[in-house]
C-alpha cells in the first residue's frame, strides 16, 4: 500500500495561496494547511482560508497567532499607515517585515512534527518584485537555512520548499488555477477588504488580481464594495 506524502501548504485565503494549495493537491499530497492571524487589517481573509482549505480538500487546516502588529512596520498591520491606491517605486508600505520568514519557520516546525518534507508556498517575484522574501534567492537562502537547523535535515531528509507560482503572471496563476477547478469568488485578496470579504478595488493587490482576470479573459468573480465599475475602472 503506497503512503501519500505529507506537505504543508500556506494558506492566507487569497487568490496565489488557493492555487498553490490545488496545485499541491493534484501533485498526491496530503495537505496539512497552515494559516496566520499575524494582525492584519481584516480577518476576512482567515474566513475564506477556512473556506479554500475545505473546497480543495485538507487533512488539517490551522490557524497560529503570531500578532506581528506587535512591531508594526506595515499598512497591512500598522492602521496608522494609510493602504496605497497608486503603485510606487521601491518596497511598497504594504511589505510586513519578517512576514514570510516568520510563516515558513512555523511551517518548517510543523512540517518536523507531521514528518512532512515538503512546505508549498504561493510566493510570487512577477506581479510583486518589490517584496524581498518574494525572491527565488530568498527562498535558495531559506531551503539551505531548513535543512541546517532541522533533526530532519541533519539526518538526510531534506525538507523541500515549493514556490510553484514564483516565475508566473497573475493571469498565468488564475488560468492554472481554473484548469484545477479553483473556486475564485470565495477568496480574498484584497488588502483593505471589509468584515464580508468585499474588496475595495484599489489597492495594489486589487489592481493586479483584476488586471489577471482580465488578461486571462476570464470572468472576474471578486465581490467589490460600493465603488461602481466605472469608479473601479477610473481608480485602477
Amino acid at each position: 500500500m503506497t503512503i501519500q506524502k505529507k506537505a504543508v501548504v500556506l494558506v492566507s485565503g487569497g487568490l496565489d495561496s488557493a492555487t498553490t494549495l490545488a496545485i499541491a493537491k493534484r501533485q498526491g499530497f496530503a495537505c496539512y494547511a497552515l494559516s496566520f492571524d499575524y494582525g492584519q487589517r481584516h480577518r476576512s481573509e482567515l474566513a475564506a482560508a477556512q473556506t479554500v482549505s475545505g473546497q480543495i480538500g485538507v487533512v488539517l487546516h490551522r490557524t497560529i497567532a503570531i500578532g506581528l502588529n506587535t512591531i508594526g512596520g506595515s499598512a497591512l498591520t500598522d492602521p496608522s499607515i494609510h493602504v496605497p491606491t497608486r503603485e510606487a517605486a521601491g518596497i511598497p508600505v504594504t511589505y510586513v517585515p519578517a512576514r514570510n520568514t516568520v510563516f515558513l519557520s512555523l511551517a518548517l516546525g510543523w512540517a518536523e512534527v507531521l514528518e512532512a518534507f515538503d512546505i508549498f508556498i504561493g510566493i510570487n517575484a512577477v506581479d510583486y518584485s518589490g517584496y524581498p522574501d518574494c525572491r527565488p534567492e530568498y527562498i535558495q537562502a531559506f531551503q539551505k537555512l531548513a535543512n541546517l537547523a532541522t533533526k530532519s535535515g541533519v539526518e538526510g531528509k531534506p525538507v523541500t520548499i515549493h514556490t510553484p507560482l514564483i516565475d508566473l503572471n497573475k493571469a498565468e496563476i488564475i488560468q492554472r488555477g481554473i484548469e484545477l477547478g479553483v473556486d475564485y469568488q470565495h477568496t480574498v485578496s484584497c488588502y483593505s477588504a471589509n468584515n464580508e470579504g468585499a474588496a475595495c478595488g484599489v489597492c495594489d493587490s486589487c489592481r493586479f488580481r483584476k488586471q489577471g482576470f482580465l488578461s486571462a479573459g476570464i470572468n472576474d468573480p471578486t465581490r467589490y464594495q460600493h465603488l461602481s465599475d466605472t469608479e473601479l475602472n477610473r481608480q485602477s
